[in-house]
């Protein structure tokens, strides 16, 4: 199995590490913009004999699409942001590959209410081409990280074996973690934090389908295990609210992040000065988004990893009956930093991402 890695940053390079220890495929090309980037994440391998780093812009399905038939692609492995899945996905289709992402295809508000009614969800190009994959004998994975992904898999879990009913699905995700030496620095990609957190939250109900709410709406205190203790949660937009209804009976899915309201506030801050936009400003005879300069200019968290102490918890919350019995239950991943850094030289965020 060969096997194209697009994306070489704190993810991709992630992958990479645990990829090393398998023995399934036969080749591994390392793809991303910077060349150097991909090849220091092979430089960092015990045994980086089957890696190859390549160039790849991957805005160019045309430059993808080459590169996976040059190296007889068989599973494609797309560890960019999702700003790229549409070229990612496209390309990956029409080489015949097997697909894989773990972030889905940008949504789009409403534009006359965008905090009271969904507008085009996340994912929605991708999911608008499961016919044209079926019938081609193609499979795609999309959302298979740790949220979404290993989250869907334990609410179908859940659903298959723990409960004969369920009310109330809800994705819960917090961490204790802690930065030497900053005041503000984000654990996982600047412009993905702010896609998720500053676009509408949404929400699914049986009743009433998918809508959306203020930003940070709902704050609950959620106790998470392995010692990180209670940390309150807020609604943010992610992908399970729109997979999880698709496949498993329940009247309620929600996404809760444990941002913590400092954290809430540095984003309120950069949405008030209008550093999250994507919209292109001209500085300097330069065009330039706010948002892309904002990323450059904070710290990179795939290299906070030494810094950076404490545990971060992904699961999926399930409320429902079992035998008629009401239940509650929490099933959970948590990636100590300490130990991923260790074992994988790569970070608890990114090496749970």
């Amino acid at each position: 199995m060969n096997i194209l890695i697009v994306g070489a940053g704190g993810v991709g390079s992630a992958i990479a590490s645990i990829i090393e220890t398998r023995s399934f495929y036969k080749k591994v090309i390392l793809a991303d913009f910077d060349a150097s980037v991909s090849q220091a994440a092979i430089d960092a391998l015990d045994d980086s004999s089957r890696f190859r780093a390549v160039q790849i812009d991957a805005r160019s399905r045309t430059e993808l699409l080459r590169l996976m038939r040059e190296t007889e692609t068989d599973v494609v492995l797309n560890a960019c942001d999702p700003r790229l899945n549409q070229s990612i996905f496209d390309a990956a289709f029409e080489a015949g590959c097997t697909y894989v992402d773990m972030a889905s295809s940008l949504s789009k508000p409403d534009p006359l209410r965008p905090h009271e009614v969904a507008g085009e969800l996340l994912g929605a190009y991708e999911l608008a081409m499961d016919a044209s994959w079926s019938s081609k004998g193609l499979l795609a994975l999309i959302g298979m990280g740790v949220e979404p992904g290993l989250s869907n898999v334990f609410a179908r879990y859940a659903a298959d074996h723990l409960f004969d009913t369920i009310d109330e699905i809800g994705v819960r995700d917090g961490s204790n973690l802690s930065i030497d030496g900053y005041d503000f620095a984000p654990t996982f990609s600047i412009w993905t934090t702010i896609e998720e957190c500053l676009n509408p939250p949404l929400v699914w109900e049986r009743e009433r389908g998918y809508y959306t709410t203020e930003c940070f709406s709902e704050p609950e205190v959620f106790h998470f295990p392995s010692g990180i203790g209670p940390v309150e949660c807020v609604n943010v937009e992610h992908e399970e609210v729109v997979l999880i209804p698709r496949q498993i009976e329940c009247n309620r899915v929600t996404f809760k992040y444990g941002l913590g309201s400092e954290f809430i506030n540095w984003l309120k801050t950069f949405a008030y000065l209008g550093l999250d936009s994507k919209e292109l400003v001209t500085v300097g005879g330069s065009k330039v988004a706010p948002r892309d300069v904002l990323a450059a200019v904070l710290p990179n968290p795939a290299k906070l990893g030494h810094l950076m102490h404490g545990k971060t918890c992904a699961g999926t919350w399930v409320k429902g009956t079992l035998d008629g019995v009401p239940r509650e239950l929490y099933l959970y991943h948590v990636a100590d930093n300490e130990t991923t850094m260790r074992d994988w030289g790569a970070q608890a965020v990114l090496f749970a991402g």
